[in-house]
């Protein structure tokens, strides 16, 4: 898939777990592993919003698109 989901790199910049952006941005675990690993194949414009507001981000931080050819 040609996006890239960089929320792994955010959250080490921002020294916070996977467990206290759960809490944060009020989404399971499991969804947010999901997310975090590439997995999703879509992801909700207010999940995006909150995620960048916990982790005082934009978007554009956390998703990049790659071009496969």
């Amino acid at each position: 898939m040609p996006i890239i989901v960089n929320l792994d790199v955010m959250m080490a910049k921002r020294k916070i777990s996977l467990n206290e952006l759960s809490e944060r941005v009020d989404l399971t675990l499991s969804n947010l592993s999901i997310l975090k690993t590439g997995k999703a194949k879509a992801i909700r414009f207010s999940t995006l919003a909150a995620i960048c507001k916990a982790l005082d981000c934009q978007p554009g931080d956390i998703l990049e698109y790659v071009d496969d050819e």
